[in-house]
C-alpha cells in the first residue's frame, strides 16, 4: 500500500517547510535512505531522506513552494497505483474510501467519485456581473494615502437625488491620516450612496452611483460588495460638454477675471502653487477640476502677460535629466518569514529595557596581542566577548533564564547564541556550554558555526538551546546599538566596535580604547538591578582579563 510522506517538523519552531530543491522526481524509484528533498525550514535547509522503498507517485509541494508541517509532502509507492484518495491528506489509520469523504451509498468500483454535497449555488439576478446601465458611474471608496485600508464618510455633501456636476465635492472622507474633500469626476444624479455617515468600508468597495435620474441600480447595489472599477467617461457624456472644450484657451484671460475652480481643486493649487489663471478647466463650462490641479505640468504653464518694459532676458536654465528608478520585489524566504514573526513576537511580548556601560579595553587589546604570540592560536575580541559573558552568567543565573506564563526556568547550562548576518537574514548558531571552553575552542566554534550558516550547511540542532545570545556589530564601525531579544531567552548582549578616545585615568586625560555594551533584557524575568549587576562582573572580566582565571 502507498505511504504518504508528510512535511517534517526539523525544528521545535517549525510551522511551515518549503522545499528547496527535489532530488527524485515522480516516477523515479526511491530506495529507503534515498534523499528525496531539501527542506528549508526558518533555521536552516536540511536532506530529507526517504524511509521507504518504492516509486515517488506524487510530489503535494513544488520545488520552491511551502506547505504546512504534516501535510502531505509526496506518496511513494508501487508503479500504478492508485492513490487519488490519498492526496487529500490521508494518513495511516483511516482507509481510502475514509479519506476521500465518499458516502456508503455513493461509492463507486475504484471509490473516486466525486460527491455534489451541498447544492449548487444558482447564479444571481443582478448580480456585480451584470452590465452597468449607459451613463451610471460607480465610485468607489478611493485610497487617499499609501497606508489606508478603509475610509470613514465623516460627511456627505450630497443626498440621494441630488444633482452633482464634475467637480463638486460629494463627501469628506476620514483616512488614518487626515479628513480630505472627495470631488466627483462625473455628472449626474447621486442615485445610491453605500456607506452612511459616520460609517466605515473598505479601500475600492462600492461608495456611491451616480447617473441619469430614475435609473435602476438595484443590480449594481446587489453586487457592491466586490469592487467596480470606475468606468472612463464615455464619448456620449462628453458630448454635452465638447461645445465649452474646443476652446483651448485658459480660464481667464487676465488676473482680474473670476476663475470657476471647485474649492478642493483651489486647495490643491495653493497647496502646490499654481497659478489658476493658467490652467484650462475639464469641468462643466470650462470649471477647474481636481483632475486638471493633479495634470498640470510647471513646463505646459503659459508665461503671465507682462508690460514690454518689465520683460527681462532671463538665461536659459539647463534642462534637467534624470534616469528613472525601477521598483523591484523579492519573494520573502522561509528564514525571513520566520524571523519577523519571531522578533515581532518578542518586541511586543517581552517588555523590553536596556543598560549601556562602556569598557576600557586597553587591557583587553594587551591581552589579545599576547594570546595571539603563541603558536597555532588566533583569537578576535568576539571570542574574548563570548567568553567573558558565558563566566559572568554563571554568575548571575537570573540572567541565564527564560520565563513561562507559570514560572521561570533557571539553565542549568550556558549556551550562548552568537548572531550571524547571512544573506536571507539573521541566524543564532549556539555554543553549548560556553562557560566551560577556552578561547582556541569558541574562536574555532564560532568561525566553523558562522561559515555554514552563509553557506546554509547548519543543522537546526546546531540553532536551538540557546539560553542568552550575542550580537556584535563592531567591525563595521556601530559604535552602539540596541537588539531585539532572541526568545526564548530572557536577555541579548549588543557588542559595538573599540573606539580610540581621551579617557580620565589616574587624574590625567589620556588615550584610551573603549567599547559600549548594551544589555536588553527582559523585565518579567531580569530586574534593572539583576541586569546591572551582571553588566559589572561583565566590566570586570573584560578590564581585568586576568579575574577569568579566578
Amino acid at each position: 500500500m502507498a505511504e504518504v510522506i508528510t512535511m517534517p517538523r526539523l525544528s521545535d519552531t517549525m510551522t511551515d517547510g518549503k522545499v528547496a530543491k527535489w532530488h527524485k522526481k515522480v516516477g523515479d524509484a526511491v530506495k529507503e535512505g534515498d534523499i528525496l528533498a531539501e527542506i528549508e525550514t526558518d533555521k536552516a535547509v536540511q536532506d530529507f531522506e526517504s524511509e521507504v522503498n518504492g516509486t515517488l507517485l506524487y510530489v503535494g509541494t513544488e520545488e520552491g513552494g511551502s506547505s504546512p508541517v504534516d501535510s502531505v509532502l509526496a506518496i511513494i509507492g508501487k508503479e500504478g497505483e492508485d492513490i487519488s484518495a490519498l492526496k487529500g491528506g490521508n494518513t495511516a489509520g483511516t482507509t481510502p474510501q475514509e479519506a476521500a469523504g465518499i458516502p456508503e451509498e455513493n461509492k463507486t468500483e475504484q471509490n473516486i467519485t466525486d460527491v455534489e454535497t451541498t447544492k449548487p449555488v444558482e447564479k444571481e439576478e443582478g448580480t456585480a456581473s451584470a452590465e452597468i446601465p449607459a451613463g451610471v458611474e460607480v465610485i468607489t471608496m478611493p485610497r487617499l494615502s499609501d497606508t489606508m485600508t478603509e475610509g470613514k464618510v465623516a460627511k456627505w455633501h450630497k443626498n440621494v437625488g441630488d444633482d452633482v456636476k464634475e467637480g463638486d465635492i460629494l463627501a469628506e472622507i476620514e483616512t488614518d491620516k487626515a479628513v480630505q474633500d472627495f470631488e466627483s469626476e462625473f455628472k449626474g444624479t447621486l442615485l445610491y450612496a453605500a456607506v452612511e455617515e459616520g460609517g466605515a468600508s473598505p479601500v475600492d468597495t462600492v461608495l456611491a452611483i451616480i447617473g441619469p435620474a430614475g435609473t435602476d441600480v438595484s443590480g449594481i447595489i446587489s453586487g457592491g460588495a466586490k469592487k467596480a472599477e470606475n468606468k472612463p467617461q464615455t464619448s456620449e457624456v462628453k458630448t454635452e460638454t465638447s461645445n465649452t472644450e474646443t476652446a483651448s484657451t485658459p480660464v481667464a484671460a487676465s488676473m482680474g477675471e473670476r476663475v470657476a475652480i471647485s474649492p478642493l481643486a483651489k486647495k490643491m493649487a495653493e497647496e502646490k502653487g499654481i497659478d489658476v489663471h493658467a490652467l484650462k478647466g475639464s469641468g462643466e463650462n470650462g470649471r477647474i477640476v481636481k483632475k486638471d490641479i493633479e495634470s498640470f505640468t510647471p513646463s505646459a504653464q503659459p508665461a503671465a502677460a507682462t508690460p514690454a518694459a518689465k520683460v527681462e532676458a532671463k538665461p536659459a536654465q539647463p534642462a534637467m535629466s534624470f534616469v528613472q528608478g525601477e521598483d523591484s520585489e523579492t519573494p520573502n524566504s522561509q528564514v525571513r518569514n520566520i524571523i519577523a514573526k519571531r522578533l515581532s513576537e518578542s518586541k511586543f511580548t517581552a517588555p523590553h529595557y536596556y543598560l549601556i556601560v562602556e569598557i576600557n579595553m586597553d587591557k583587553a587589546i594587551e591581552a589579545r596581542k599576547e594570546i595571539n604570540s603563541l603558536p597555532d592560536t588566533k583569537i578576535s575580541f568576539n571570542d574574548m566577548v563570548i567568553k567573558a559573558t558565558a563566566m559572568a552568567l554563571r554568575k548571575h543565573p537570573q540572567v541565564n533564564s527564560t520565563w513561562h506564563a507559570d514560572k521561570i526556568v533557571h539553565h542549568g547550562n550556558i549556551n550562548v547564541g552568537v548572531a550571524v548576518a547571512i544573506p536571507d537574514g539573521l541566524v543564532v548558531p549556539v555554543l553549548k556550554n560556553a562557560d566551560q571552553m577556552n578561547y582556541n575552542q569558541i574562536s574555532a566554534a564560532v568561525k566553523d558555526m558562522a561559515g555554514r550558516a552563509k553557506s546554509k550547511g547548519l543543522k537546526a540542532n546546531e540553532m536551538e538551546g540557546s539560553t542568552f545570545s550575542v550580537s556584535n556589530l563592531g567591525m563595521f564601525g556601530i559604535e552602539t546599538f540596541t537588539s531585539i531579544i532572541n526568545q526564548p531567552n530572557s536577555a541579548i548582549l549588543s557588542v559595538g566596535a573599540i573606539v580610540e578616545k581621551p579617557i580620565v585615568k589616574d587624574g590625567q586625560i589620556v588615550v584610551g580604547n573603549t567599547m559600549k555594551l548594551s544589555l536588553a533584557c527582559d523585565h518579567r524575568v531580569v530586574d534593572g538591578a539583576t541586569g546591572a549587576q551582571f553588566l559589572q562582573t561583565l566590566r570586570t572580566y573584560l578590564e581585568q582579563p586576568l579575574t577569568l582565571l579566578l
